[in-house]
């Protein structure tokens, strides 16, 4: 019989740590029998269901300010977070190639699906806080674009790289590391 989910706590940021905890996580309570979930209001998620909302938020961002959509398009030939290999991960929020989670590249790539937009530049743009050349690549942070249901964001919330009620701050913030009972 499988066993309820405990919350053990809020992991925070893991970036390039990520694997190290994953083995840690594994060895403290056996793989399989933990889990990253996110509060969302009076229930938890999992990782599908929180890229659910972390695309959305960025189709909300761009429904309101098409103006960054036509510029990203204008520009871009296409885009990636931490490393070019990212490209490749297309749609699929699956494929993490790199040490670090790459997600508003995937959920950008959607969102102009979405949209019916594409890639109509030349040029490579660099989405991730304050690390690209081309502007968008800072106005398109998720440490930067608003989340679009702030109201769930849990309470305390905290800041590092990211600004408050962004989509970064709910992805990070509502996050915990659950283990089975």
């Amino acid at each position: 019989m499988a066993g309820k989910w405990e919350s053990i706590g809020r992991p925070g940021y893991l970036g390039k740590h990520r694997d190290n905890k994953h083995f840690l996580w594994n060895q403290l309570y056996g793989e399989g029998n933990w889990r990253l979930a996110w509060n969302v209001g009076e229930r938890f998620v999992d990782k599908a269901g929180a890229y659910v909302l972390y695309e959305e938020a960025y189709f909300q961002f761009f429904a309101k300010n098409m103006n960054y959509a036509y510029w990203l398009v204008k520009d871009a030939g296409e885009i990636y977070d931490d490393e070019v290999s990212n490209v490749d991960s297309g749609f699929d929020y699956g494929k993490q190639e790199t040490t670090r989670t790459h997600l508003q590249d995937i959920a950008i790539r959607r969102c102009l699906l979405r949209l019916g937009m594409w890639f109509e530049g030349t040029e490579l743009v660099r989405i991730r806080q304050e690390e690209g050349t081309n502007p968008l690549s800072v106005i398109l942070s998720p440490g930067r674009v608003p989340f679009h249901k702030p109201e769930l964001i849990v309470c305390l919330e905290t800041v590092s790289w990211w600004y408050k009620g962004t989509i970064e701050s709910w992805y990070q913030n509502n996050k915990y590391l659950q283990a089975k009972t």
